[in-house]
């Protein structure tokens, strides 16, 4: 069994720090793509051994529908969503794309609408 045992979760008191603006460009986001610069010297400082910092992640109910899991930074990224109760709310209805760049720009698309199943 191989896990990912790489992920001590250096990058979560950074996304934390960045989650109301991430909130933000997830509402935002309804009406066209949003995109915000990070400070690429934050991310560096938290894990200085981190070769690529880049990742796409696209999320729906919580959960990561793409694998994320070679990717230290796009898992703390989820796992700050998964504990905001707004992008909770907002995941359970659309699926939203995280990209952050080589540059950190993070962008955040809102894909489409989760279908509603009858229970």
């Amino acid at each position: 069994m191989f896990l990912n045992t790489t992920n001590t979760n250096f990058y979560t008191p950074l996304w934390n720090k960045y989650r109301p603006a991430i909130l933000q460009l997830m509402v935002a986001s309804a009406g066209q793509p949003q995109e915000y610069k990070l400070s690429g010297h934050e991310f560096k400082a938290m894990n200085p051994k981190e070769k690529a910092y880049s990742f796409t992640l696209h999320a729906a109910r919580g959960k990561a529908i793409n694998n994320i899991r070679n990717s230290a930074v796009a898992q703390d990224l989820l796992l700050i969503l998964e504990q905001s109760k707004k992008a909770t709310e907002l995941m359970e209805k659309d699926t939203y794309e995280f990209t952050l760049d080589k540059q950190f720009v993070l962008r955040v698309v809102k894909l489409e609408a989760i279908e509603a199943k009858a229970s």
